[in-house]
């Protein structure tokens, strides 16, 4: 139907349907046959048609007038779609985890929105799978084991944790030269059920290791609060705590070991959907947060 119209538009606009055809590069008798078509399916004779020329009847010029617009409105639809392939703007809607939202991407959003004031963004923090077609999710960010899924996952960063402490936890205990003393220490643990063991990794096969989880808390970020209240010890991602480690409000234990929530080494990942063209604004947002992630 549009491409009729097209084709009426140009007629009416050129007053010939050879020269249509040329603007067009397609023969005449094809014009014509769409035109015709076009005047069946609506019912009325839109054109008078002699050997030297083409003129409106009243019907065709009422016609004319929403066909000119119709045809109009494509063209700034397509443009419009054009425009979101070319430059990253629209709404973004990003699924995260609590501790990765406000450790990491937080911070980070007001540089984001300067480098790309066009592109609104909106975070929702859970630790929950969510379903992108039903949430109109763009990206979701997450860490360890991915499940099999039509989902395409570039990965951010390796997930690199460590054991860490306050000074003050540590001040008049046995020092810690062995995973195996940990189960004379407090240990804060992780209450996301992916994340309930320790382990041990050497040579990337793990050992779980025998703690004393004396408090469980669901949120990365109220482990860290607790670590610094020196409630304890605690297995946290680099990227919670870098600021804490350079500036000496936590240290890290028996850094000489690789330790792991999971039982292989794991990474973070930006999941979105398979599509042929990945929208700039998904592009811009996971390359953006991948160049600033620290740890």
């Amino acid at each position: 139907m549009i491409t009729r119209l097209q084709y009426f538009n140009c007629v009416v606009e050129t007053g010939s349907i050879s020269e249509a055809s040329r603007l067009f590069d397609i023969q005449p008798s094809s014009i014509s046959r769409q035109l015709v078509a076009l005047e069946s399916e609506l019912g009325v004779r839109l054109l008078n048609r002699t050997t030297r020329s083409v003129g409106l009847t009243e019907a065709g010029q009422t016609f004319y007038r929403y066909s000119q617009r119709v045809v109009a409105e494509l063209e700034e639809a397509k443009k419009a779609v054009n425009d979101l392939q070319e430059s990253p703007r629209g709404h973004l809607k990003v699924s995260m985890t609590v501790g990765f939202g406000e450790c990491v991407v937080l911070p980070l959003l007001t540089k984001f929105r300067q480098q790309y004031p066009e592109i609104n963004v909106e975070l929702e923090l859970t630790e929950r799978v969510v379903d992108f077609v039903d949430e109109n999710i763009d990206i979701a960010i997450r860490s360890g084991r991915l499940p099999d899924s039509n989902l395409i996952a570039k990965r951010l960063a390796d997930n690199n944790f460590l054991l860490c402490a306050s000074p003050e936890y540590l001040e008049g205990k046995e020092a810690l030269k062995s995973p195996t003393q940990l189960i004379d220490f407090d240990c804060i643990r992780y209450g996301y059920a992916g994340w309930r063991d320790w382990f041990l990794m050497e040579d990337d096969v793990p050992t779980r290791l025998t703690i004393n989880p004396n408090l469980t808390i669901n949120t990365v970020n109220g482990q860290k609060q607790l670590v610094l209240n020196h409630a304890g010890l605690a297995l946290l991602p680099l990227w919670a705590v870098h600021d804490e480690l350079r500036n000496g409000t936590l240290i890290q234990v028996l850094p000489d070991f690789v330790f792991s929530p999971y039982d292989v080494m794991s990474a973070t990942y930006a999941l979105y959907l398979k599509r042929e063209l990945v929208s700039p604004k998904i592009r811009v947002f996971i390359d953006f947060i991948s160049l600033h992630i620290d740890g």
